[in-house]
């Protein structure tokens, strides 16, 4: 499969198979061709001699600065260098891929005035699997990610570093080289900037947008396996599935509500654990089981909000300034009588460091309401009397399943931890750029919360299986009692990377394996196989 990049369909899943599976990358006729006609618009202007930000102007501050038309080409460049000015960890490679395809996708919407040439030198490069050596921070979510796209975009100019893949036996080789060797590497030449070019590639929210884009993904992914280990822990704890009645959600149609009840629902069908206790005198079960589908769903509802912001900026065209054909437009504030330049304010991150905030908090919701369910596993004191003190079949000697629920804890105290950064704001470029997002913070802590809430739900999951070997002690030792549809697959998928918990042992292994089940998507395809119903409203309804 090829991505086609065209300006306006590009999607999340789209972004995902790029930057995780190296799917390669085109560009569509008609987006050539817009591209095209901007660039001659920003030909016009620079014929006309007008002074225009961001052609012949200084940056930021320095706007008021004219510069000389035998120094253009030099503006350009000192930008992308002086600009690459960030610190702190190395991107990833599929970040960095991530903010490479949503770049060039907002460059071939056809309002920034670049050269083809640069697209395809950027194209070349993903696929051929040259990547740009990134440092992490620098951004301010506005102007944009400059810092993370100027250490980007020196490799175009043959500065910089890249991770080259190597073509050998092993798909993980790679070799870390110089800028101009890496670009050698696929029979490329460095580029010299013309006017725009330089601040058109580094003015945009790509690392943001990119990172959210890959969040929104692995949150849905979570979203579904926290479905999955909330209704095996209500099974195996003997929790009444009469919470998820649709009568219970009909009346309070919250879309992502009706999601999980319908999940859990689905999940928990032909379970003759439930069917075994149907009829007995408990009244109610703790809020962490009662009102699962109130919590997960609270929080699909605000990954559906983050989503639909990533959907419209992944298309938008984000960088300043932009370059629009004269015709109808009102504000000609610079330009000719064929074009408008026009400067504005789509760089900034607000629009995404507000939902991914949001996002962030209701991720910390998820994983906090697992980790009561699984204190209600592991805990003597509030657990079923079927169930043995923290899962240990010889407890006492052994410590079973005990720290697990303290390493839930510690991530959920993290999550925590993390803070608001889109509320943050410091004034920048001699008070020019007064108000920043923090959009690109925002990002980074979502995907930080997402990795912690992926080991707090996989933990759920591996109690959970254990507490099902128990199952049969609370029917007189009935053995042949199933499990759920589809939490019958999960328990059994669980079963192949986790063995029953018989001695003690470092169990963070255990946790790790289903982990890695779960970033991998086999939890839900394994539950989708044996349980058809499970999913279909969260796709139909987000």
């Amino acid at each position: 499969m090829t991505v086609e990049l065209d300006g306006e369909t590009l999607t999340p899943d789209d972004v995902v198979a790029v930057a995780r599976d190296d799917e390669r990358v085109s560009v569509a006729p008609a987006a050539r061709e817009r591209v095209r006609d901007a660039r001659d618009r920003v030909r016009d202007v620079l014929e006309s001699g007008e002074p225009v930000y961001g052609l012949n102007t200084g940056f930021g501050e320095l706007v008021d600065q004219r510069i000389p038309p035998d120094r253009l080409e030099q503006l350009q460049t000192n930008l992308i260098r002086s600009h690459a000015a960030g610190a702190g960890r190395e991107l990833t490679r599929e970040e960095v891929r991530a903010m490479m395809v949503t770049r060039v996708n907002a460059l071939v919407k056809g309002y920034s005035g670049i050269r083809e040439v640069v697209i395809d030198h950027l194209l070349a490069m993903l696929n051929e699997g040259v990547h740009p050596v990134v440092k992490s921070r620098g951004s301010l979510g506005a102007s944009g990610d400059l810092a993370p796209l100027a250490h980007m975009s020196l490799v175009l100019l043959g500065e910089g570093e890249a991770i080259v893949d190597e073509p050998a036996d092993d798909p993980q080789a790679t070799r870390r080289v110089a800028g101009d060797d890496a670009l050698a590497a696929i029979d490329l030449e460095p580029l010299a900037l013309a006017p725009k070019e330089g601040l058109a590639l580094v003015n945009g929210t790509q690392l943001t947008v990119g990172l959210a884009a890959l969040a929104v993904v692995d949150a849905d992914g979570l979203l579904e396996a926290a479905d999955v280990a909330g209704a095996l822990t209500t099974e195996v704890t003997l929790g009444t599935t009469a919470s998820s009645d649709p009568a219970i959600h009909d009346v309070r149609p919250h879309a992502g509500q009706q999601t999980s009840a319908e999940n859990v629902r689905q999940l928990t069908a032909g379970s003759d654990v439930v069917e075994a206790h149907r009829n007995c005198d408990r009244v109610q079960d703790a809020y962490s089981l009662r009102c699962l589908p109130q919590v997960h769903g609270a929080v699909r509802d605000a990954v559906a909000h983050l989503r639909e912001a990533v959907e419209v900026e992944l298309n938008s065209a984000t960088d300043n300034p932009l370059v629009f054909d004269a015709t109808g437009v009102d504000d000609r504030a610079s330009g000719t009588d064929r074009t408008a330049v026009l400067s504005g304010g789509n760089f900034h991150g607000e629009p995404l460091a507000l939902r991914l905030e949001y996002a962030r908090i209701a991720l910390t919701e998820l994983a906090t309401i697992s980790e009561r369910r699984i204190d209600r596993l592991v805990n003597p004191n509030v657990q079923e009397s079927h169930l043995p003190p923290f899962l240990a079949p010889d407890g006492g000697v052994q410590s079973g399943y005990m720290i697990t629920q303290y390493t839930a804890a510690a991530m959920i105290n993290e999550m925590r931890s993390l803070g608001a950064a889109a509320t943050d704001n410091t004034p920048v470029s001699g008070g020019q750029e007064d108000h920043v997002s923090m959009s690109a913070q925002s990002a980074t802590n979502l995907r930080r919360a997402l990795e912690n809430a992926f080991a707090v739900v996989a933990a759920e999951l591996v109690c959970g299986a254990q507490a099902a070997e128990f199952v049969g002690d609370a029917f007189d030792g009935e053995t042949d009692l199933d499990l759920g549809d589809g939490t019958g697959a999960a328990y059994d998928l669980v079963r192949e990377v986790v063995p029953p918990l018989e001695e003690d042992r470092p169990v963070h292994d255990d946790v790790e394996r289903v982990v890695t089940l779960l970033e991998a998507g086999l939890l839900e395809e394994a539950v989708s196989n044996r349980c058809a119903g499970f999913g279909v409203a969260a796709d139909d309804g987000q």
